[in-house]
């Protein structure tokens, strides 16, 4: 409801499951897009990828998501033998619900040495999964979405030390938002792929990096993916509320499967094992939760707006437009209210709009070269000073505006 009010989302009958982010939500998308994407490529080792949205079923029969779990896929086309010659293309089509069988196909397109591991790959492509018409949610569960999603190939050596880095950037991340987190240690189910040896490997490897950093974790015996245990990761919004976002998923299977190899330091050929994580799981849904954390009034570096000018009358204008102008010069997101109103309306719309910032701009602030501060209630009582100059201004937004990781 607040999404749509600050007209960030819509949806469609026409396209059921899959949100439009309108101007001011697609600002909010690309700046957490981005600002992951920087924290894991410019500084934590990782290289981003883009792979394609549709693939041959025998993938997907490669991976194992055919047997368990096709009921949740979108796919398209027929078998061989069942269209006319004439037909262009006859093979069954899977759109992708996660990224890590086209991870599995970069990984095997070269040869590999351990040199080269962890190799740490990160995608934030569309992903589309046929959920059911009940269970659909506004941007908490959706039809077509995206992911943070990332796959790290590692040496058995390699597995605790990744883990403890994975867990120290799900902190990291979350504490960025004053969110609080439960870990979930999530055991095979019934429906799992691979023996019991390397499960019990895998199940253990979790537990000791959850032990060893000191984490607190709630046991969910046959919780696991069917390729592999994992780690869940449920945050408590500013409500109390629980919602399920990260996820760190030990993988001995899909390697196996897709016969991955990698030379090793005696020229030995080994497989590797592979790490599926997401930080902020879903962007949709995680944005839907930060809506309702922050109840619309973002930080200023999200804030699809984030600076609101305000002229008292029209005697201010050239200064209101000088202020925008510098403002936008700067990076800032900036709105001019240059309307023939009453400012006190003014103020209170860009209050409605949660706007942190707004600069009052009349004619002794025209003549001083200053604006006059409105601040939102989150940002009262920090210091700040109400008549800045138009200089120390931009500096102080730019510096609230700096992304927190």
């Amino acid at each position: 409801m607040i999404g749509k009010q600050l007209g960030l989302i819509m949806f469609h009958e026409y396209a059921p499951g899959a949100p439009f982010f309108l101007p001011k939500g697609e600002i909010l998308y690309h700046e957490l897009s981005e600002a992951m994407r920087s924290l894991l490529v410019d500084k934590g080792g990782y290289v981003a990828v883009r792979t394609p949205q549709m693939f041959d079923s025998k993938l997907w029969k490669t991976s194992g998501h055919w047997d368990h779990y096709a009921d949740n896929m979108f796919s398209f086309g027929a078998d061989e033998g069942e269209v006319e010659p004439e037909v262009q293309d006859e093979r069954i089509m899977g759109l992708k619900p996660m990224n890590c069988p086209s991870h599995m196909l970069i990984f095997a397109a070269q040869k590999r040495s351990y040199r080269e591991l962890p190799l740490r790959i990160c995608d934030q492509g569309v992903l589309h999964r046929n959920e059911v018409r009940g269970a659909l949610g506004g941007l908490t569960r959706c039809r077509q979405f995206c992911q943070d999603d990332a796959h790290l190939f590692v040496t058995e050596e390699q597995i605790e030390p990744e883990v403890t880095e994975l867990l120290a950037l799900v902190g990291k991340v979350y504490k960025a938002f004053d969110m609080d987190f439960k870990a979930k240690l999530s055991t095979r189910p019934e429906k799992k792929m691979g023996d019991d040896a390397l499960w019990d490997q895998a199940e253990k490897a979790l537990e000791n990096a959850l032990k060893n950093n000191g984490l607190e974790y709630e046991l969910k015996e046959g919780d696991g993916a069917f390729y592999g245990p994992k780690i869940d990761f449920d945050v408590v919004d500013a409500i109390g509320r629980e919602w399920q976002c990260a996820t760190i998923q030990l993988d001995y299977q899909l390697p196996d499967r897709f016969e991955l190899k990698y030379v090793g330091k005696d020229n030995e050929v080994l497989t590797p094992v592979v790490i599926h994580r997401a930080i902020f799981g879903s962007l949709e849904r995680f944005i839907a939760i930060l809506i309702e954390h922050y109840a619309g009034a973002f930080p200023t570096w999200l804030a699809p707006e984030q600076v609101r000018v305000l002229t008292v009358s029209e005697k201010s204008a050239a200064h209101g437009e000088a202020v925008r102008s510098a403002l936008e010069a700067a990076g800032v997101r900036t709105h001019l209210d240059g309307r023939d109103d009453k400012i006190g309306f003014k103020i209170r719309e860009a209050h409605n709009a949660k706007v942190p910032w707004m600069a009052i701009v009349g004619e002794q602030e025209q003549e001083d070269g200053t604006v006059s501060l409105r601040l939102r209630t989150d940002l009262r009582g920090k210091g700040i000073d109400a008549t800045p100059s138009v200089e120390n201004f931009i500096d102080l937004v730019k510096h609230h505006a700096q992304r927190p990781f």
